[in-house]
């Protein structure tokens, strides 16, 4: 039945990896049920048979779908179906996308798909990975265009020793999560996670992951020997070399006038201009190609600014390959929020907005890895204004969703532990005007929301971009790249980190890949720029968190209680906690392990609900002082609640200093007094005194304990039996 059934074993990292093509989705161009472990991922490529008509990109798309059965679970939606890609799954898809598509034709307008389907997963074989692999062969072997193929790893460091494609735990410790795809020479694309590692240790580790892939990209190259199949061939939507050359010769010099400016107001009216000069020209020499018009401006425009680079090193606002645009900093815009941060950088700039609640705030994950929730959430937002275009907002795509994550990575190694700061933390990013590297603007306005916050950060992180533009074997770097040199040249590098070392790499190619001489410039010339960017501009503006939070932010104090405890805490049907809540005008969270945070806006009331919880949660020990409320009178004395559910009796002859007669000549139903732990008897009773609680905060003098009148202290011998 299955005539063209095929198995391709090798192993990875020590676990075996099976590729399986011919038994499933046979009419796909290409289908492969990839084995990694126990993951298992099915990969299908397909491509449309004509070109996609009135555009001028090549239009793929690739989809990584999240399949919760894959680690048995049902969806926790009202519908019990899978829905929108959850971020983790749109990452992934860019994962996947960027090494890919720099090897498709650029002049091709046929569609292409690849789907990804997660349909078991082991928590110590990347799904991603197992992906990766799965589009490079099934690509690799159809008849799609396509220059692959490419393979990806991941690498961490733990204990002084690198590890390709840790596991669950390793990657727990491992102090660097570094993905890296390659061809079989060359390194196409770089996500990195550290811990602020140096250098030398991320390019090692980017090293070793390379060699990696070499091995696992010669796999697939006897995959598509066996049974790869020749390459369509497509209409190419270059445009014609004459028109070309004709625009050209017309063009040019004015094409020159208008991007020479390091204005991108000013640079795109000149280019309107441009357009229209051209348009009114060639319109009746070449009819209805107006598309193919626009694709030769724009093909003269990325040569005029690469030949200005390659040639002269000269960047289209001025500046020499290695200056920063100019640059600015500024906390404390916003008075009712937490925290805000504003960083400029030449024309891009962005608002970051820090937002301080309760650890129970924390975001409810529910995807195919072990990760539930999270505390620290980075949002990244580009309203359509910020490159000056006029269109409605319709929420975030993938390019949102991939820089929020970007900026959240850069700056989770210095976000404090729960322990240290009980919070949940989110920070907004607003793009407000966007001329390059938006994402390492939002890494560097972050920090200062947070610094402004009162968040103790274990240190300033800044991010910086590189760009690159390469003709056969000649090539050049440059720092800060604004939008037309990232449109027109090769790379966009960007690195954020700390003065002590990198804690985010995202790299983005246009080309085949990069060399390691390539990659190493890039890292030390952006080590360099964002320990400028620290200290002669953000730590200027902001040099350490604030010492106290925004009166508008909520306070909050921990304590952890025995598990046991935690039914006390909460009462019968929730009675106790609700009482505390409603007494001192707080929230309380109390998780599984008996961590209990404790929010309020006024830190008065928060340090009372704190004393009421280490009250009822630890027994009170003789000689402790508490503020009780007064519940029952007796003629013995009055019964005093210390803590919800915490009661003890005070003795008559313990209500004051002085003799007491009668028990409401002293106190009554419903006063707040001070009282003293005397005893706690062998059932957990608790004898409390007024009397020594006065005398030990007041220090009033006490007279001796005596008997109300009518009652005569017996002698021994006259005491019953069970008393004597």
């Amino acid at each position: 039945m299955f005539e063209n059934y095929r198995v391709f074993e090798t192993t990875l990292a020590g676990r075996p990896l099976i590729l399986e093509t011919g038994k499933v989705a046979q009419l796909a161009n290409a289908d492969f049920l990839v084995r990694y472990g126990e993951t298992v991922v099915n990969v299908a490529v397909t491509a449309s048979a004509k070109p996609r008509e009135g555009i001028d990109f090549f239009p793929l798309s690739v989809d990584y779908e999240e399949k919760l059965y894959s680690v048995g679970k049902i969806p926790g939606s009202f519908l019990r179906r899978e829905g929108r890609p959850s971020e983790k799954a749109v990452l992934a898809a860019r994962l996947i996308d960027r090494p890919i598509r720099p090897l498709f034709p650029k002049d091709m307008r046929n569609d292409v798909a690849v789907v990804c389907t997660v349909l078991s997963v082991d928590p110590d074989c990347s799904p991603e990975i197992a992906a990766m692999i799965g589009t490079s062969a099934a690509l690799s072997v159809s008849d799609i265009p396509w220059k692959g193929p490419i393979c990806g790893v991941m690498v961490g460091y733990v204990d002084g020793q690198y590890v390709i494609n840790p596991t669950e735990a390793e990657k727990e410790v491992s102090l660097m999560n570094v993905t890296v795809a390659s061809t079989e020479n060359k390194v196409v694309m770089i996500e990195a996670g550290a811990n602020e590692v140096s250098n030398e240790v991320m390019l090692e580790g980017i090293k070793l992951a390379h060699e990696e892939n070499r091995k696992l990209v010669q796999f697939i190259k006897d995959i598509q020997t066996q049974i790869g199949k020749p390459k369509f061939e497509f209409e190419s939507n270059e445009p014609d070399e004459e028109m070309y050359e004709a625009i050209k010769e017309f063009a040019i010099e004015k094409v020159r006038h208008a991007l020479d400016t390091d204005d991108k107001v000013e640079r795109e009216e000149r280019l309107h201009l441009v357009y229209s000069e051209v348009h009114e020209k060639f319109d009746e020499a070449y009819p209805e190609m107006g598309a193919k018009i626009d694709e030769c401006l724009y093909k003269l425009q990325k040569y005029v600014v690469r030949r200005w680079l390659l040639d002269e090193g000269k960047r289209v606002d001025g500046r020499g390959l290695n200056d920063l645009r100019p640059l600015a900093a500024e906390v404390g815009l916003l008075p009712r929020t937490h925290g805000s941060g504003l960083f400029t950088r030449g024309q891009t700039q962005v608002l970051t907005v820090a937002t301080l609640g309760m650890s129970s705030d924390y975001q409810i994950l529910d995807g195919i890895d072990n990760e539930d929730k999270k505390r620290y959430i980075h949002h990244y937002n580009f309203p359509s204004y910020s490159v000056g275009e006029a269109r409605p907002s319709r929420g975030p795509g993938r390019r949102e969703i991939g820089h929020g994550a970007l900026a959240e990575r850069a700056l989770e190694p210095v976000i404090p532990s729960l322990e240290e700061f009980p919070y949940t933390i989110r920070l907004v990013s607003e793009v407000l005007s966007s001329n390059g590297s938006t994402s390492q603007g939002a890494v560097c306005g972050s920090t200062l929301a947070l610094m402004d916050a009162g968040v103790p950060i274990k240190a300033p992180v800044a991010g910086i971009s590189c760009g690159l533009v390469t003709e056969e074997d000649r090539w050049l770097t440059m720092l800060d790249i604004q939008g037309v040199e990232d449109f027109f040249g090769d790379m966009d590098f960007k690195v954020a980190g700390t003065h002590k070392g990198i804690t985010a790499i995202q790299m983005d190619i246009k080309i085949d890949g990069l060399t390691f001489d390539i990659i190493e410039e890039v890292l030390a010339k952006t080590e360099k720029a964002r320990i400028y960017i620290l200290d002669e501009v953000m730590l200027k503006a902001i040099d350490k968190p604030r010492p106290e939070l925004s009166k508008y932010a909520p306070k909050m104090l921990s304590t952890k209680i025995d598990v046991d405890k935690i039914r006390d805490v909460i009462g019968s049907g929730g009675k106790i906690i609700q009482k505390i809540c409603a007494e001192c005008d707080v929230k309380i969270d109390i998780q599984e392990d008996g961590m209990v945070f404790i929010s309020s806006m006024d830190i008065d009331n928060a340090r009372r609900a704190l004393s009421i919880i280490e009250t009822i949660a630890k027994d009170p020990e003789t000689g402790a002082i508490f503020k009780g409320v007064v519940t029952r009178i007796m003629d013995f004395g009055a019964f005093v609640e210390i803590a919800p559910g915490k009661e003890g009796l005070v003795h008559i002859s313990h209500l004051d200093v002085k003799r007491t007669e009668k028990v409401t000549d002293v106190v009554n139903v419903g006063d707040e007094i001070i009282v003293k732990v005397l005893e706690i008897d062998d059932k957990g009773r608790l004898n409390l005194s007024r009397r020594d609680a006065l005398v030990e905060l007041e220090g009033l003098q006490a007279e001796p304990i005596s008997r109300p009148s009518g009652q005569q202290r017996r002698r021994p011998d006259q005491r019953p039996p069970h008393r004597r």
